[in-house]
């Protein structure tokens, strides 16, 4: 008799079921490739166990995933999925600790595609619960149930699939169950342990049962509507899409504005090849890309998929394998960090201006999930064809091709360029020279110096295609008031003009050296010993930056100069996180990072001061600059530069129309 053939997965996104062209038996691993995984224990609450059965369910091809809680998941889980399911003959084996199907040897192990491949995960949850497992595999007449503390094995009723049910978590370690939480709070841990899978896997479906009732339900579909499922309508209408690609690295996803910042970082997703992950490494870069748009401590919100290939990530690091470590941790800080200030670089204004661009335009024709060649969240697109979802609209990628010329940095396919350097040839000039370029009195609004582009004079524009409009008035000589075509703008003239002298001296600076001024008196602070090897080891960098940092004793340091144009600067907390920069990121991060801060502090100094009164000349000569210029939606401290105000609005006030 001819054997049957082997079972074809349905195509999954990689970071799933990608790698497993066939279904793979169960077996138990060789001690050799045992010693090899970072085992440990994985079920600390509910909202574990729930993790990592629907990592299997994801792993099996499952295209529908139930959940079914009591008690928060307390009393019972039961997770059901329509994938390819067990066959009776390896279910028992599956209970086993080490016995997985996903991988074979350590090469496997360390290019590892699936969600799960310790093979621990039952067994963990077995030996802390009441467990069983029904599963029906292909073409089998009938499902097979398998109780995990008895052994017994017995037909069931259910169709193609595996459903794995876990009742009185932790009975059997109470001390351990005194330490969870209320329900609610469990529940809520179970919620978003199901929608961090779910913003990954628009082309699963999923639904979340407590006590009966039905909580949440996340149909398959379009990529822009999980999203939009997940995080709600405000978040997609107050972020940006992020694209950029470096050879095998693909950056995607949306960035939220600075001005949606939250008290909380409640908003926070990554994933690496599918994988939700918490990595130091990409959340700094992230907040870099935030550094002087980002108000106070306010926390951004962002939803960022990371595709590199296997053998450049290791997920076998952490028993819960929600950290990852990269073979090459300063570049992927890096990449993700020019990625998303790209995305954040075009102001508002400038989406303005091309009004006849549709609002969704970066979600223009996405398949549906029906669509066999439909790319997902989760997936890997092919390099020529990024997917639709997060293409940038055209202002953020002129914006981002702007930058990239200015910068020197390479452009890759799709849109907003992923710098992997940045350009040492750039002009280099003094700070006392820039100062000088900024220097006006106070009878000129330093803006009007700049000449408009050559390509498009702004003044030469027809004032309908001016984004913040014209200027009609100045109110207290604090605020600039404009009219545009959706009502009135309101701007904040310092802030507005702090932030377009600061772009421009970003821009002027280049590598130059920070002249820096000697001090009469050493300022000399407390230091760890991980501040004084630094402060050794990149002499030559501080000194760049216009500061002479050198050990006074084991436990001191004395800064013998700082930047000369630093005035009123806190010098010990720049110094302090100078050499944090330089302890824990690449030195080119850290100099860029202690340069801005003096440029703002300079731009502060530099910009337009309140109370003065300025001609309408000047004052559409501020709106213009900042339509031009990047992240002119915030000053330097994140605080707003403007707001509009719509005629809509405006009537709402007087209460016309009513």
């Amino acid at each position: 008799m001819d054997l049957p053939s082997p079972v074809e997965l349905p195509p999954a996104p990689s970071g799933a079921a990608a790698s497993l062209a066939t279904r793979r038996a169960i077996r138990e691993l060789p001690d050799e490739l045992i010693s090899q995984i970072a085992a440990g224990e994985v079920v600390e609450r509910p909202a574990s166990v729930v993790r990592e059965l629907v990592d299997n369910a994801l792993d099996a091809g499952a295209s529908q995933i139930q959940v079914k809680l009591m008690a928060g998941g307390v009393r019972a889980i039961v997770v059901e999925d329509d994938g390819l399911g067990i066959p009776v003959e390896e279910l028992p084996l599956a209970l086993k600790r080490h016995a997985t199907s996903k991988i074979r040897s350590l090469d496997e192990l360390e290019s590892v595609a699936t969600m799960g491949f310790r093979g621990e995960a039952l067994a963990a949850i077995s030996s802390v619960a009441e467990m069983a497992v029904s599963s029906r595999f292909e073409g089998a007449p009938h499902a097979h149930r398998l109780d995990a503390r008895s052994g017994e094995l017995q037909p069931a009723a259910r169709a193609r699939g595996t459903s794995v049910e876990v009742r009185e978590l932790f009975f059997s370690t109470p001390a351990r169950r005194k330490f969870l939480k209320t329900d609610a709070t469990e529940l809520a841990h179970c919620l978003e342990s199901v929608r961090r899978h779910a913003l990954a896997r628009p082309d699963v479906g999923f639904s979340v049962w407590h006590e009966g009732k039905l909580v949440e339900q996340l149909r398959a579909g379009a990529s822009e509507q999980r999203l939009q499922d997940v995080l709600g309508a405000e978040f997609m209408a107050s972020s940006r899409p992020v694209y950029a690609e470096a050879g095998p690295l693909r950056i995607y996803g949306r960035a939220g504005l600075p001005e949606a910042a939250r008290s909380r970082a409640d908003m926070q997703y990554v994933y690496v090849n599918g994988r939700y992950v918490r990595d130091k490494l990409i959340a700094h870069g992230i907040r870099s890309a935030y550094e002087d748009v980002l108000h106070g401590h306010r926390q951004p919100s962002y939803v960022l998929f990371i595709d590199i290939a296997p053998d450049r990530v290791d997920v076998n690091v952490h028993p819960t394998k929600i950290e990852v470590r990269f073979r090459d941790g300063r570049e992927m800080h890096q990449q993700v960090r020019y990625a998303v200030q790209d995305a954040l670089a075009a102001s508002r204004s400038s989406e303005m201006s091309t009004a006849a661009e549709p609002a969704q335009a970066a979600f223009a024709a996405v398949p549906s999930a029906t669509d066999a060649n439909a790319p997902t969240l989760g997936n890997r697109p092919s390099p020529g064809n990024p997917p639709v979802w997060f293409k940038p609209s055209a202002a953020a990628q002129s914006s981002a091709a702007t930058a990239t010329a200015q910068e020197g940095r390479p452009t890759y396919a799709g849109s907003a360029s992923i710098p992997s350097w940045r350009s040492n040839t750039q002009s280099s000039l003094g700070l006392s020279e820039v100062a000088t370029l900024y220097g006006q009195s106070n009878n000129t609004l330093p803006v009007a110096k700049t000449e408009p582009a050559a390509e498009a004079p702004a003044h030469s524009l027809p004032e309908h295609a001016w984004p913040l409009g014209r200027a009609i008035a100045q109110i207290q000589g604090v605020y600039v008031l404009a009219e545009n075509a959706q009502g009135l703008i309101i701007v904040d003239m310092h802030a507005a003009h702090e932030r377009v002298v600061y772009e421009r001296l970003k821009a002027s600076l280049g590598q130059a050296k920070i002249e820096s001024q000697p001090l009469l008196i050493p300022i000399t602070f407390a230091a760890t010993a991980a501040e004084i090897a630094a402060a050794e080891a990149h002499a030559a960098t501080l000194e760049r930056l216009g500061m002479d940092v050198a050990p006074l004793s084991a436990k001191v340091l004395a800064v013998r100069a700082r930047p000369a144009l630093l005035v009123g600067g806190d010098v010990v907390e720049l110094v302090r996180g100078v050499l944090a920069e330089l302890s824990q990121f690449d030195a080119s991060h850290a100099i860029e990072r202690a340069q801005h801060e003096i440029l703002a502090t300079m731009a502060c100094h530099g910009a337009v001061r309140a109370n003065r009164q300025l001609s309408l000349e000047e004052m559409n000569g501020l709106l213009r600059d900042m339509e031009r210029t990047e992240r002119a939606d915030q000053c330097n401290h994140g605080r707003p530069t403007w707001r509009q105000l719509t005629m809509r609005e405006l009537d709402a006030l007087f209460l016309r129309g009513r």
